[in-house]
């Protein structure tokens, strides 16, 4: 990525705050299904979505490695199958010496030891030792959108993945995002240093105080939470 990418300040950040910051600027929460999980802990990515429509044959992966660009995330899309694999170390390699950043598959993926040696990250809904048993045509958008559970994402979306899961988010408002979602972070993180210090979260958000609001005025602690600066819940 160069210097002056938008999404810099997301190798910063969590899906977590990114989330967060998401619905507090009503940008829809785009989040991969739960069982999407990273095949080694640590893991995180950002970049560019390069989608790709699986069809029982590799070749969709090296079409898409051919447009790619350096610091992409090839997100592909196998229906959520989970009767077969569709990724494994043979991929993974050519992904990675494409300059791939990781790999997010609505799907299986095989190979789980060489793919944590060649360490590109990648996260998927589990791993199968079987492959495709059957090869369909390849779509006419095979290679410009890509389903993600319940989600679309497109070459206009960035993902950001780590032992959470994975985020979708439009690269357009990719800057606002990272300010709101950094905003969060750094609450949070003034808030967890005043609890080792011995002041409560209850006494930080002033949490007698929104009770008896609540009482009062029957607001939410969410409400709350926006005039007091709080940042627990969006």
């Amino acid at each position: 990525m160069l210097e002056t990418d938008p999404l810099i300040p997301f190798r910063e950040l969590s899906t977590a705050h990114v989330a967060d910051a998401c619905m507090r600027l009503g940008i829809p929460v785009r989040c991969a299904p739960a069982a999407m999980a990273p095949i080694a802990p640590g893991t995180h990515v950002v970049g560019r979505a390069l989608p790709a429509q699986h069809a029982g044959s590799v070749d969709v992966f090296l079409e898409a490695l051919e447009r790619a660009a350096a610091g992409d995330v090839l997100v592909i899309d196998n229906g959520g199958r989970i009767d077969e694999a569709c990724v494994g170390d043979l991929v993974a390699l050519e992904a990675a010496q494409a300059g791939i950043a990781g790999i997010v598959i609505w799907g299986l993926h095989r190979d789980s030891r060489e793919l944590r040696e060649i360490g590109l990250p990648v996260l998927s809904l589990g791993a199968s030792p079987t492959g495709p048993a059957s090869v369909a045509p390849q779509a006419p958008d095979a290679l410009e959108r890509a389903r993600c559970g319940d989600h679309v994402v497109t070459a206009e979306d960035a993902v950001l993945a780590d032992d959470d899961g994975a985020i979708l988010f439009p690269l357009a408002r990719a800057a606002e995002l990272a300010a709101a979602a950094a905003a969060i972070h750094d609450t949070e993180r003034q808030q967890a240093e005043r609890m080792r210090a011995g002041t409560s979260l209850r006494a930080q958000v002033g949490f007698a105080d929104y009770l008896r609001a609540r009482a009062e005025r029957g607001i939410t602690f969410r409400e709350h939470l926006r005039a007091t600066g709080g940042a627990i819940e969006e």
